[in-house]
């Protein structure tokens, strides 16, 4: 009985003995794997910012009034897709129509007197080069008849002559001396008229060119009056019809009603009043606002992020891929601009469309445990010391 007694306390000892030996290597395994992890593991850090909005590439198109009047109709539908030169809202025109339909009238009527001058100057100037000739041929068909004149004359005169010598000797009688000498001066005045006669046609004859010349600089002028008038016409056109267009408010950009206003005919529209906005198609991006303090030098193009968007639960929908593209240099409004290209294939049953609300984590970096224990014990440590020197800088009460 002794016997059995002592074995069974020995087994008993030597049982107790391994259990405490494996659970003292497992324990140090552990403690070991953790030392492990702590010190080698890498876990990533994030910046994260609940200030984040899908947008479209290119940024929503305002649409204003360019100037002020009563609408007479609207074709603002919310949602609805337009093309560029669309018309969406349509203001009272009728004075500016009436503007541009004189304009027209006055411009059309200046047109026809410009092409009445044109065929006037071009009839002048096929029918000048006729009367010039015409007027040359009378001057030389006078200046023959001249010579022949005076070839008549000298002959009277000869006759003349030879009567008062005939007279002399007694061979002819004193009335034969008259009538010669009667038509020797018939004959020298013919000849004195038909030298006027000349000479009135080489007068009249410049006197048609000099007459054409103004003439024709008088028609040139008032083609050029009315060049000038047309001109004046045609921008005071392209103003008139400037300002009916203004009237018609058009889609500036092809794209989708976002939002709209409630307008009315009958409804007053002042200028530059906002009537809406056109998102335009394109690929969707991650615009993200980050703390400066935190985020400068840390956030770089290239990391990979995460976007959960606030309407949709990431508990259900998941999270959408995302990539930081561009980090502003500055800060604007105490707050640092980053840009992401988001990958909507991760998230097919979300539909992404611009405006979209939501929070952003971007993977900064990877580091062990055993760093990220460090940094915040730094903190920690820094911590009084920031405190100290706020209160000594704080002045004297």
């Amino acid at each position: 009985m002794p016997s059995t007694f002592s074995r069974t306390l020995r087994s008993l000892a030597a049982d107790g003995f391994g259990r405490s030996l494996w659970a003292l290597v497992m324990i140090v395994a552990l403690l070991g794997a953790g030392c492990i992890w702590f010190l080698f593991a890498k876990v990533s850090v994030y910046e994260t910012t609940d200030r984040a909005r899908l947008e479209v590439e290119r940024a929503a198109h305002p649409v204003a009034a360019p100037v002020a009047g009563k609408v007479t109709a609207s074709h603002l539908v919310l949602g609805e897709s337009v093309q560029v030169g669309d018309l969406l809202v349509e203001l009272d025109s009728e004075r500016e129509r009436l503007q541009l339909e004189e304009e027209q009238a006055r411009l059309a009527a200046n047109r026809r007197r410009r092409d009445a001058l044109r065929e006037q100057l071009a009839a002048e100037a096929l029918a000048w080069p006729e009367e010039k000739r015409t007027a040359a041929l009378a001057v030389e068909e006078a200046r023959a008849r001249l010579k022949e004149v005076e070839a008549a004359a000298k002959f009277a005169e000869g006759e003349a002559e030879r009567s008062e010598l005939l007279n002399k000797q007694g061979v002819s009688s004193a009335a034969e001396l008259q009538r010669a000498q009667t038509s020797a001066q018939q004959q020298r005045a013919v000849a004195s008229a038909q030298a006027l006669t000349v000479t009135r046609l080489e007068t009249e004859a410049n006197s048609k060119e000099k007459t054409r010349a103004v003439r024709l600089s008088e028609l040139q002028r008032d083609a050029a009056l009315l060049d000038g008038d047309i001109s004046t016409s045609e921008a005071t056109l392209k103003r008139n019809e400037f300002a009916l267009e203004q009237r018609r408010i058009r889609a500036p950009v092809s794209g989708e009603l976002g939002e709209i206003a409630e307008l009315k005919a009958g409804s007053f529209l002042g200028e530059g009043q906002k009537l809406g906005a056109i998102i335009p198609a394109g690929d969707l991006k991650l615009v993200a606002q980050f703390s400066p303090l935190t985020a400068a030098g840390r956030v770089r193009p290239g990391q990979p992020a995460r976007l959960r968007l606030a309407a949709f639960p990431w508990a259900q929908y998941g999270s959408i891929g995302a990539t930081v593209i561009s980090v502003a240099n500055e800060p604007l409004d105490g707050q640092l601009r980053v840009e992401l290209r988001v990958r909507p294939q991760s998230v097919p049953l979300v539909p992404l469309q611009h405006g979209l609300l939501g929070s952003v984590e971007v993977q900064v970096e990877r580091v062990s445990p055993a760093r990220l224990a460090l940094r915040a014990a730094g903190k920690l440590l820094a911590l009084p010391h920031s405190t100290a020197d706020v209160a000594a800088k704080e002045p004297l009460q």
